[in-house]
């Protein structure tokens, strides 16, 4: 390390400053003229000592490293570690500057410590990302000085990384925990039961004790001579497809996380959890024209492959295009499928306008629209009205959210599944509306 890594501390400036208080006086005092004489001889000896005692060449000084996780989760707090260890043979302080993507906009990260000689020192901290897409970070600073502090020495202990932000697989790995255990009513989602016989036949087996009569097979038991039924097991194997809005609609923010942001992170959970169920997931995204399609499939595999595509999908300003996305669906989906669109009305001249091709996908195919509540419009509306523009204020507010409801009414008036929930609530009531699904023989 040269000279060049050596930065003056407090302590430096304020013994100059106190140097140069003693210069002036010497004008008028001699003995003040003395007294920073020798000041001045002391604190360069001073800062020489320190400058030797940092910049030595014998072994290692400081050593550290961060540690990054392979990818990080949107929304969710991602721990990221740091460790170091001092070498010197004296004790030291630390001050470690992290520089962090400027997407967090974290421009006051620092933390300190003193190192005895041989001594380990080890720290986290999480971050949360709001946004998709590749996080660069910069050097691991760490500035060294002795118990003199006047001058402290950098160190480079980490070289820029980059992380990708994939969608939320920490929500995602959570309901597939609970869809494992049988515990996902612990996340809100409920226990529908199964209507009728909505199953796959399997084999034909003799009767057994127990059996529900109604699965008699007439024919094989006269054929035997003895009582056979029919065996079922649970439909498998149904197509389901995220269909996600990219237009400019999506990219309004709630808690500094975009409306496409809530509808990747539920269409990842939804993939798995289907997938789980032994159903088929797969994805399609658009906004003026078709930007992805992911065929439906349950190999192992296939979940990262939809995850892949996903984490750097960005909204645009133009608008959405449903003739486009109705033509792929046409030519690229033949068989009946669930098609869960994730997309935003705003009013209900919008959604009327969109009525036509929300009809036509809806013909081939079990369509289940997903839109979002304006949280804080519903906000406005509770809170208590000062003067009489804040009558007007939430009276446009009760509007704005009874148009939501008469959109649903809409939708399902054309024979169209809908579903209205706040952004924070969008995955526990898409599930619930899926395994509803299953459960009446749906798809």
């Amino acid at each position: 390390m040269t000279i060049k890594s050596i930065y003056p501390r407090p302590r430096f400036y304020y013994g100059l400053a106190a140097l140069v208080i003693l210069m002036l006086l010497g004008h008028f005092w001699y003995t003040f003229f003395v007294i920073g004489l020798a000041g001045i001889a002391a604190f360069f000896s001073l800062v020489l000592i320190d400058v030797l005692l940092l910049l030595r060449k014998k072994g290692r000084s400081i050593d550290g490293k961060r540690m990054l996780p392979e990818r990080f989760s949107n929304g969710d707090p991602n721990k990221v570690s740091v460790e170091l260890q001092n070498f010197l043979p004296l004790s030291v302080g630390l001050e470690v500057i992290d520089e962090l993507p400027p997407q967090f906009q974290i421009r006051n990260f620092n933390r300190q410590a003193w190192l005895k000689p041989g001594e380990a020192w080890s720290f986290s901290y999480n971050l949360t990302p709001v946004e998709r897409g590749e996080y660069h970070f910069g050097h691991l600073n760490v500035f060294v000085h002795t118990r003199q502090g006047m001058v402290s020495r950098r160190l480079h202990l980490a070289c820029p990384e980059t992380v990708k932000v994939y969608p939320s697989f920490m929500q995602m790995r959570k309901f597939e925990i609970m869809a494992i255990s049988d515990r996902l009513s612990e996340m809100g989602i409920k226990k529908v039961r199964k209507f009728g016989h909505q199953m796959e036949f399997d084999q034909i087996r003799e009767y057994t004790k127990g059996d529900d009569i109604r699965t008699i097979n007439w024919k094989a038991t006269a054929r035997r001579n003895q009582l056979m039924v029919n065996q079922y097991q649970d439909e498998k194997s149904q197509q389901i497809y995220s269909l996600v809005d990219m237009g400019r609609t999506m990219k309004m923010p709630f808690d500094g996380t975009t409306l496409l942001d809530y509808a990747i992170n539920t269409s990842l959970v939804l993939s798995n959890i289907a997938m789980l169920k032994h159903d088929k997931a797969g994805l399609i995204t658009f906004n003026e024209k078709v930007r992805c399609m992911v065929p439906a499939r349950k190999e192992p595999h296939h979940l990262q492959t939809i995850m892949e595509m996903l984490y750097n999908q960005e909204t645009g300003f133009m608008e959405h295009n449903l003739e486009a996305l109705y033509a792929t669906v046409r030519h690229k989906i033949p068989h009946r499928s669930l098609l869960v669109l994730y997309t935003n009305f705003e009013s209900l001249k919008s959604a009327r306008r969109e009525l036509p091709f929300l009809r036509r996908l809806a013909s081939n195919h079990l369509l289940m629209v997903v839109f979002f509540e304006n949280s804080e419009i519903e906000q406005l509306i509770h809170n208590e009205a000062n003067d009489l523009e804040d009558i007007y204020r939430q009276t446009i507010a009760e509007k704005f959210m009874f148009d939501k409801k008469l959109i649903v009414k809409e939708l399902e008036r054309n024979g169209i599944h809908a579903i209205l929930s706040e952004p924070g609530k969008l995955t526990v009531a898409t599930m619930n509306k899926y395994l509803e699904f299953k459960a009446r023989g749906l798809i």
